[in-house]
């Protein structure tokens, strides 16, 4: 950075916006909330380099872009009814990865942010707490990172960037809005309560204990599949991942009586961006759960696909998805709730949660879509995976993201058992497509 251009920082710091509490949105005051050793609520980005990873560049990069994300520079603090974030002057630092991935933040530490930069040989991941942001708002921050340190490491200056990751712009306030609240609209009735539906049967991890698991595979040809059968790209890899979970319980040793009583519901975030005109860099999505219920016999490739398609067509429309976005600020709202102590509700809501959270879901896929980076930069970036969260009841969860032409699919585990990943990558090697598997277990 000339000194020009650091002027120029420093100058644009000091008349940006800085609030020195910012709220938790929605699906921030729950994350908070259920936060634990088993369930860290924390996801991860990892970008894999060309080169090692300078970590004294990194450090320089990180504190150049963290000024232009204020309502990222924060520590959780502690309120009588809700946590909130207060703004600090105090600056992150990358660290070396040593422990498994998505552990805990202890977020009411001092100078402990919502997020961590860590790097290992020739990778840089950066953990995000889900209360601060989901996996759009951690690209972008993650995508500015990125640029600010090939700008100090190699001096390549990217042309034509986005506003959000461009360090000298100002920041919109709209970047950190609350968009729940923004677009939720009085009087619209709630969605139909979630049933229990199946849950793998798996032996947790100890506490802490996280396993990370990836398949990388060629885009286009599973592109060209999903095209032949008539779906996306998601809604292909879902029909997979549903025949994958019901082989498993083909093959179980359940009764036969006991197989046909299972329902397989798969959780699917929906980015809300795409629907609602928001450019937070906060939480704003939903999560759908379609489902196969087994009671109606087993189903085929084509009968899964078509089932997805049928419930994303009914479901995924504005006004149906204001009945997710009204039900979670709804509750929010109830004034019984607010007026509950924080510890009160620091014990009743991982509970509730867990009757009618993942009770409601068998497992996670998650898609982020085709990323991109600055072309001046891709060269020096030969791979990108996101994991998903630790979680207790959904022992498996799969994130997909695609750059460069290729596929990561990654699973996050908080069991050692393999079988369901080893019937889904089996399953992509028949259709002929080669899978390229990296895990961190040791």
């Amino acid at each position: 950075m000339t000194d020009q251009e650091a002027s120029v920082l420093e100058a644009n710091y000091e008349k940006q916006p800085k609030l020195k509490f910012y709220s938790l949105d929605n699906a921030g005051v729950l994350y908070t909330a259920i936060a634990s050793s088993r369930m860290s609520t924390v996801y991860r980005m990892t970008v894999g380099l060309c080169e090692a990873v300078d970590p004294v560049i990194l450090q320089k990069a990180l504190e150049q872009i963290i000024h232009r994300f204020p309502y990222f520079q924060v520590t959780l603090k502690r309120g009588v009814f809700w946590y909130y974030y207060e703004h600090t002057e105090a600056i992150p630092e990358v660290e070396e990865e040593t422990f498994y991935p998505c552990k805990t933040m202890r977020q009411r530490q001092r100078k402990t942010f919502p997020f961590r930069v860590l790097y290992y040989r020739s990778y840089i991941h950066i953990e995000f707490n889900h209360s601060i942001c989901d996996g759009s708002g951690g690209l972008k921050f993650l995508q500015t990172l990125l640029i600010e340190y090939f700008k100090e490491k190699k001096g390549i200056i990217p042309e034509n960037l986005g506003k959000s990751m461009d360090i000298l712009s100002d920041v919109d306030p709209r970047e950190y809005e609350d968009s729940f609240k923004v677009y939720y609209k009085e009087g619209v009735p709630p969605p139909p309560e979630s049933k229990k539906v199946f849950h793998f049967p798996f032996k947790l991890l100890d506490k802490g204990e996280y396993l990370l698991l990836t398949g990388i595979v060629p885009v286009d040809p599973l592109l060209a599949l999903a095209r032949k059968y008539g779906c996306t790209l998601t809604q292909f890899m879902l029909a997979l991942y549903f025949e994958s979970i019901q082989e498993y319980i083909q093959n179980s040793e359940m009764s036969e009586k006991k197989k046909h009583r299972q329902k397989i519901a798969i959780n699917v975030p929906v980015d809300l961006r795409r629907m609602f005109p928001s450019i937070t860099l906060r939480n704003f999505f939903i999560s759908l759960n379609p489902e196969i219920d087994l009671a109606l016999g087993f189903y085929t490739r084509e009968e899964i696909i078509e089932q997805i398609k049928g419930y994303m067509g009914l479901y995924m429309n504005e006004k149906n998805i204001n009945r997710y976005i009204s039900r979670n600020v709804r509750n929010e709202q109830f004034i019984i709730l607010r007026i509950i102590p924080l510890w009160v509700k620091k014990l009743i809501m991982p509970v509730i949660y867990k009757r009618y959270g993942e009770r409601g879901y068998t497992s996670g896929l998650s898609n982020l879509g085709n990323v991109t980076f600055p072309d001046e930069i891709t060269p020096y970036i030969k791979s990108l995976e996101v994991f998903p969260p630790p979680s207790v009841e959904s022992r498996l969860k799969l994130v997909m993201v695609s750059y460069n032409k290729n596929l990561s699919l990654s699973f996050g585990k908080t069991t050692g058992e393999t079988v369901i990943e080893k019937i889904f990558f089996r399953k992509i090697r028949q259709l002929g497509i080669h899978v390229k598997i990296e895990t961190n277990k040791r």
